[in-house]
């Protein structure tokens, strides 16, 4: 193998930068020739497709979304567009590829590997942490921080006004970000889409915490919740119990953007290191992930068919902790 391609893909999350970086060094260090592919499948299908080396990716690591940009796809959803994108992947020579997103991405990446031999390696690139076959995905730890710190601030506006808050996160239909919030912001109720939960049962346990001394109280929503979003929630909980004046604050793509942790970058490294060893091993089809600290590697359709699921001993610390 003597050339690769990076790309993303769908949403973008932090770190990806610094995932981008640590392949294009790795590859360098490794005697590769590496190529970076804008704008996702689409641009691999347009051939925006240019060649990258250790100085183009200088001062990036630190940076939030990709400067590989980033794109949905609907042409490489279909034969006939994996068909172009891999042609455009062979006049450039490129035999390996590193995509770096979530599921939709590994569909895209596994079928391109089934159809046309090129060899792939996926790295988790998701806020929402709802990927099989890692204990972390980049981007998720910056994004819950960013969660954490609109908590904080909207818990003093709570207690100067004794108000009931309403705080929905992002996840898509995991509720990592929203349980992790819960319990580093002291939340007193939480919302996620792992966990049936009736309107009844909120005003309930919000009705318990005022009965004893709470004047002012916070309840985080995952995006995805049955109940739907945060607004609709707080107009359920006005129609059916005394809490009539609360307020509701979307914390919405805030969680998207902005400078990595260390956590993400020190993550993103590792993966994007350990991606591009991959690929001079010869693996194909596999998904670099994180498990008790070490780099693994699981296959591409394992990462869909079983997703990450957060422990429900989390829902009974955030609960114990809220009384």
């Amino acid at each position: 193998m003597k050339r690769i391609g990076v790309l993303t893909s769908g949403g973008d999350s932090p770190g990806m930068n610094a995932a981008i970086r640590a392949v294009v060094r790795t590859g360098v260090a490794k005697g590769l020739e590496v190529f970076g592919i804008h704008h996702g499948y689409q641009g691999m299908i347009d051939g925006e497709i240019l060649p990258m080396d250790a100085r183009s990716v200088s001062g990036i690591i630190n940076r939030g979304g990709t400067i590989l940009h980033t794109a949905r796809c609907k042409a490489f959803m279909e034969a006939k567009g994996r068909a172009l994108a891999a042609r455009q992947l062979a006049q450039h020579g490129i035999e390996g590829l590193v995509a770096i997103g979530g599921d939709g991405t590994y569909h895209g990446a596994d079928k391109l590997h089934a159809e046309h031999g090129i060899r792939c390696i996926g790295l988790p690139g998701t806020i929402d942490n709802d990927i099989g076959g890692t204990q972390y995905t980049i981007g998720f730890d910056t994004a819950l921080n960013i969660a954490m710190e609109a908590v904080d601030r909207i818990r003093d506006t709570a207690d100067s006004h004794d108000r009931l808050f309403f705080i929905e996160v992002m996840g898509r239909h995991s509720g990592f970000i929203a349980i992790m919030t819960s319990i580093a912001g002291g939340a007193e109720e939480v919302l996620v889409p792992e966990e049936a939960c009736g309107i009844s049962t909120i005003v309930e346990r919000l009705q318990l915490a005022k009965s004893r001394g709470k004047t002012s109280m916070i309840v985080i929503i995952a995006e995805g919740d049955e109940q739907g979003n945060a607004f609709a929630v707080a107009s359920k909980v006005a129609e059916s119990s005394e809490f009539k004046d609360s307020r509701v604050s979307v914390v919405g793509h805030l969680q998207r953007g902005g400078s990595p942790t260390a956590f993400d970058r020190i993550l993103a490294s590792r993966m994007g290191v350990r991606a591009v060893e991959a690929l001079v091993e010869g693996e194909t089809g596999m998904m670099v992930g994180i498990q008790n600290q070490e780099m693994v590697l699981s296959p591409l359709s394992s990462t869909w068919e079983k997703r990450s699921e957060f422990s429900p001993d989390l829902l009974r610390v955030s609960r114990l902790l809220a009384t």
